[in-house]
C-alpha cells in the first residue's frame, strides 16, 4: 500500500489589499480519502481550496502533488494541467447541454464512442443513468449536484475539490445526496478535499478533518477525535454546541459551578472548562442548579440550566425536568475539557 500524501501543502500564505487570507496552512491529503475543511464563512477555506486548484496564485509556501510541485518557488502549473478536478458551489453545468453531454465535455481526448460510454458510465454510477437526456433545468439541485460530480470525475483527476457542495440544496435533501455523493466518491476511489461551514456534513462524510478559524488550520485529525479532544475553545465550538464555563483550577481540578472535571495539566487559577450540551447530565449527587428554560428539539430537549450567575445548555432525553426546577447537575468528563481562560477568543 502506497502511504504518501496525494497532496501537501507547506507553509502556504495569500492575503488580499494587505489583509491575510490564508496564514501558514499546512495540509496533506491521503490517497483514497475524504478529507473535509471545516470552518465558518469568511476564514479563508475557499481561498486556499481556489490556491490548490491554480485558481489563485499563493504568495508563500508549496503545493506538492504526486511528487509534483504544482505551486512553488519554480513556477506555478497551470490549473488544466494539475490533475486536479473541481466542482464548484452553483455546480456550474451548461445550460445548453443535456446531462450525458455536460459530462462527456471533458473527454475531448477520447473517440466519440469513448467518450459517451464513459459519461454515461459515469451517471450510472451516481444513479441518474435514466437522466442522461436531460437538461440542466429540467434536475432537481440535488440532481444537477450529482451530475456535476460525474463531470468531474469523468476526467479521472487525481485529486477532487469540491466547494460547499450541499449549500444550495434544501434541508431534506441534504441527506440523501450526501449519502449518494459519499458512495459515488468511495466508489471511484477518489482522493477529495471537501470544503465546508456544516460540522455535521463534516462529521458524517470525513475521514480526515481540518479545522480552520481565522486563516489558519487549527486543528487536523479523525473526526472523533477532534469532536472529543478539541485543541481549543475555538476548535470545539466549530464542531457544535459547546459551553464555555467560568472554572477555577487547583490542585489539578477545575471547579465550576456545574461539577467539576480534571485538569491535570493547568496551573492552578481561573480557567475555562468546555463541555458540550450531551456531556451535562442529571445526577442527584451533581451541582445545584435551576431550569431557566426547556424547548423541544426533536429527539432531545434543549435544557437552560442556570447555577450562580451562569448558564449552560443540555440536551435531555426522555421527559425533561420543567421549567423553575431544581435539579443536580454532573459534567461528563468524556465530553469536557478544560482550558486556560487566556484560550477564549471573542
Amino acid at each position: 500500500m502506497n502511504d504518501a500524501p496525494a497532496l501537501i501543502v507547506r507553509s502556504l500564505a495569500k492575503a488580499y489589499g494587505g489583509r491575510p487570507a490564508v496564514i501558514d496552512a499546512n495540509l496533506r491529503l491521503q490517497p483514497g480519502q475524504i478529507t473535509c475543511l471545516l470552518g465558518p464563512s469568511g476564514c479563508g477555506k475557499s481561498t486556499l481550496l481556489r490556491l490548490v486548484a491554480g485558481l489563485e496564485t499563493p504568495d508563500a509556501g508549496e503545493i506538492e502533488a504526486g511528487g509534483r510541485l504544482l505551486s512553488g518557488p519554480g513556477g506555478v502549473v497551470a490549473p488544466e494541467v494539475r490533475g486536479v478536478g473541481l466542482v464548484f458551489q452553483d455546480y456550474a453545468l451548461f445550460p445548453h447541454m443535456t446531462a450525458l453531454q455536460n459530462v462527456a465535455f471533458g473527454l475531448s481526448d477520447l473517440p466519440r464512442k469513448a467518450r459517451q460510454e464513459r459519461a454515461q458510465a459515469m451517471l450510472d454510477q451516481v444513479r441518474l443513468g435514466a437522466r442522461a437526456g436531460a437538461w440542466p433545468h429540467t434536475l432537481s439541485g440535488g440532481e444537477q449536484q450529482r451530475v456535476a460530480l460525474a463531470r468531474a470525475l469523468a476526467r479521472r483527476p487525481e485529486i477532487l475539490l469540491l466547494d460547499e457542495p450541499f449549500s444550495g440544496l434544501d434541508a431534506h435533501l441534504k441527506g440523501e445526496v450526501r449519502l449518494s455523493l459519499t458512495e459515488a466518491l468511495r466508489a471511484a476511489g477518489a482522493t477529495v478535499l471537501v470544503v465546508t461551514h456544516d460540522a455535521r456534513e463534516a462529521l458524517l462524510m470525513a475521514d480526515h478533518l481540518v479545522l480552520m478559524h481565522a486563516g489558519r488550520i487549527i486543528q487536523s485529525g479523525v473526526p472523533g477525535d477532534c469532536y472529543l479532544d478539541p485543541v481549543s475553545p475555538d476548535a470545539a465550538r466549530l464542531l457544535g454546541e459547546a459551553n464555555l464555563i467560568e472554572a477555577v483550577v487547583s490542585g489539578g481540578v477545575a471547579r465550576t459551578a456545574f461539577g467539576e472535571a480534571s485538569a491535570a495539566d493547568l496551573p492552578d487559577g481561573p480557567a475555562v472548562l468546555m463541555v458540550r450540551p450531551e456531556g451535562l447530565r442529571l445526577d442527584a449527587s451533581g451541582a445545584p442548579a435551576q431550569v431557566a428554560q426547556v424547548r423541544f428539539g426533536g429527539g432531545y430537549h434543549e435544557v437552560q440550566l442556570e447555577a450562580a450567575g451562569q448558564r449552560a445548555q443540555m440536551h435531555a432525553a426522555g421527559d425533561p425536568p420543567g421549567q423553575g426546577a431544581a435539579v443536580a447537575v454532573r459534567i461528563d468528563p468524556a465530553l469536557a475539557r478544560v482550558f486556560p481562560q487566556a484560550a477564549v477568543t471573542v
